[in-house]
């Protein structure tokens, strides 16, 4: 797929995305649900050794490419690699009709004024060049939200906003990712806030720019169709941000405009010892079930 095609599925696919983009303190929790024990990897590249070959097996299952996943986020170690046929991963899933994207962001700080927000990304500008020369579509990077304080979320949404810039300008669409955390005591007023601040970094952005958005499923239903409106926002989509796959289907299906971009949701049924017919049957059920929330289909009957 050429950009302009990419970018095209992107604003009317219909499908989800798949987050396949796991890192740092969350790679454990990963592995352990996927059945990968503590003991059967010792220090950091054994780890992500392991979470590699489990995002490998799911980008190369049959189900993973007929038409429901219509992007995959990448954290940087699978973009380089796995492909059976030695091409980068990028052009195989977009050979596939599944565009690519890349986590680009280094973590986050403690919380200050009710959020955490991005550290630095000093190789911002070197990760969206090899992203671009290998295929990427876009970027994605995550900051979270745990209360409903003004200055914070500004701050936040701002951080995002500037970063989202400096992506759009080396040629990548940047989905923004402000997560409000499913546990905050105050989630739908910082919401409320987070529909503010954003609208008006939308209002600042250069006419004929666009971002994607990835917010966490609001506890009042429809709350972000205005950014599903705006022209300035290519599409909405939702992280499952610890929500099963049941509850973040039923959530996500009360809310008009906005598709799913879910990573724990998707994966929460597969394990490393199940043969390859038993783990392709088990994904198409998930993929089945989220799209279906994404897009308004009826789930089919086996």
């Amino acid at each position: 797929m050429t950009y302009d095609e990419m970018k095209q599925k992107m604003a009317e696919g219909n499908g989800f995305i798949a987050a396949l983009d796991q890192s740092g303190g969350s790679t454990p929790k990963a592995l352990r649900s996927y059945g990968v024990k503590d003991k059967e990897w010792s220090g950091e590249d054994e780890m992500y050794a392991q979470i590699h070959k489990m995002r490998c097996r799911i980008i190369n299952a049959p189900s993973f490419s007929d038409g429901r996943v219509i992007g995959a986020i990448l954290f940087e170690k699978t973009m380089e690699g796995c492909s059976e046929d030695g091409s980068a991963i990028p052009d195989l899933l977009s050979r596939r009709g599944v565009v690519p994207f890349l986590k680009v962001d280094k973590g986050m700080h403690d919380t200050e004024n009710g959020v955490q927000l991005m550290k630095p990304i000093p190789t911002l500008n070197e990760q969206c060049a090899r992203a671009k020369e290998l295929g990427v579509f876009g970027t994605k990077m995550r900051s979270v939200i745990h209360e409903a304080n003004q200055a914070g979320i500004e701050a936040i949404v701002a951080q995002q906003f500037d970063f989202g810039k400096q992506i759009l300008g080396a040629g990548l669409m940047p989905i923004l990712e402000p997560e409000v955390s499913l546990e905050s005591d105050s989630r739908p007023q910082a919401e409320n806030l987070l529909v503010a601040a954003i609208l008006d970094e939308l209002n600042r952005l250069q006419d004929g720019r666009q971002v994607m958005l990835k917010l966490t499923i609001p506890s009042e239903a429809n709350l972000y169709k205005p950014f599903a409106d705006h022209p300035k926002v290519l599409r909405v989509v939702a992280l499952s941000g610890g929500y099963s796959r049941e509850d973040a289907c039923r959530e996500l299906a009360k809310n008009d405009g906005m598709i799913a971009s879910f990573s724990r949701a998707l994966l929460e049924v597969l394990q490393a010892d199940m043969s390859d017919g038993e783990f392709d049957a088990a994904l198409d059920r998930a993929i089945e079930e989220i799209s279906c929330a994404s897009t308004g289909r009826e789930m089919k009957t086996a």
